[in-house]
């Protein structure tokens, strides 16, 4: 009798929907035992999330920062690094926007692009450090992006605490002036034109990577080091094309959240509205196949769970620890794939 075996094509389709479910049962399994019904419990989530154009818009809102740090990881596993750096670079980003921002006074448009490129600069910049470590000396990229994820968090506090506080107001950054705003779609959510720019540089990576001699390079040494090193690729140039363009990724998500996420439209003097979103990249890359196409939809499915969970929080009555507790489960679930995927490449070696 013959196996059936699902096509090559939409495999990853099916383990990901496979896992959805076993991550839901879990939460389910989960949420139980204290007392809280999964029936009413998801489709709260649900309705949270996409229930309305103005959840779906929030949940977009919550998902365009993941869709960029997202990147900046999967670029590091193209290349055959784990590069987890992208907070620090992020944070340097949100302050390199917040600085052109609310500090330079230009024309409309101008403005606007000038904040953005810079954020993509610094973020880029910050990137260079440990690639340049990992090329010269040999430092594992790992060990140097922790430890410039934290320079970058001390130092990115100190300048918006005292150099570019809002006077009187302590708690966060001068705000962005209008000239420098991405516009917003609509009032009833946060969501901003900064999402089409988002988009676009996804799809940009997508074309680099499996469009253009140097993406194939790049792919080449992190898929197989030694037909690299045989085809005359130079590995070294690969590693810091990965981290700077890793790093623009990071650095675009750290504006996004200050020039392109209203209220406030500056950073938060605790980092507040941009601190964990570089490490939840990790997890929205993993559940992506660290595929710059599949991390957008990774990056709405984790947008979802925040917006949504929020909902679930309040109208299911799931106390908040235990709504992040079961979104982790499901996020678990569905990174297990891709996680397995890389054990098999390293133990190939």
């Amino acid at each position: 009798m013959k196996r059936f075996e699902i096509p090559t094509q939409i495999r990853p389709l099916a383990e990901s929907f496979i896992t959805i479910l076993i991550g839901l049962l879990a939460g389910a399994l989960f949420m139980m035992p204290f007392g809280y019904k999964p029936q009413v419990a998801y489709p709260a989530l649900f309705r949270g999330a996409f229930g309305s154009p103005a959840d779906t818009l929030e949940t977009l809102a919550f998902a365009t920062p993941l869709m960029l740090t997202a990147i900046t990881f999967a670029l590091g596993m193209k290349a055959g690094l784990f590069n987890i750096g992208a907070e620090g670079q992020m944070y340097i980003g949100a302050i390199g926007a917040t600085a052109a921002a609310g500090l330079i006074h230009l024309p409309p448009g101008l403005h606007l692009a000038v904040a953005t490129a810079l954020a993509m600069l610094v973020g880029a910049l910050w990137a260079l450090p440990p690639a340049l470590l990992k090329i010269w000396r040999g430092v594992h990229e790992v060990i140097s992006t922790i430890m410039f994820n934290w320079i970058a968090f001390h130092l990115s506090m100190y300048l918006a605490i005292y150099y570019l506080a809002e006077p009187g107001r302590a708690e966060r950054t001068i705000p962005a002036l209008p000239t420098a705003r991405y516009p917003i779609l609509t009032e009833e959510a946060t969501l901003t034109a900064v999402i089409f720019v988002v988009l676009a540089f996804c799809i940009g990576i997508y074309i680099y990577l499996w469009g253009t001699k140097a993406g194939y390079e790049l792919r080449l040494v992190g898929e197989n080091p030694e037909a690299a090193r045989y085809a005359g690729v130079d590995a070294r140039r690969m590693i810091i094309m990965s981290f700077v363009i890793g790093g623009l990724a990071a650095g675009l998500a750290g504006a996004s959240q200050v020039i392109g996420r209203p209220p406030a439209w500056s950073l938060y003097a605790t980092l507040g509205n941009v601190i964990g979103l570089g490490f939840d990249g990790l997890g929205v890359a993993l559940i992506g196949r660290n595929h710059p196409i599949g991390g957008i939809f990774a990056a709405i499915l984790f947008g979802a769970l925040q917006h949504g969970g929020r909902y679930m929080e309040y109208h299911a009555g799931v106390c908040s620890e235990l709504v992040r507790a079961i979104n982790g489960l499901i996020i678990l679930a569905l990174s297990v794939p891709e996680i397995w995927a890389i054990v098999k490449r390293r133990l190939r070696r």
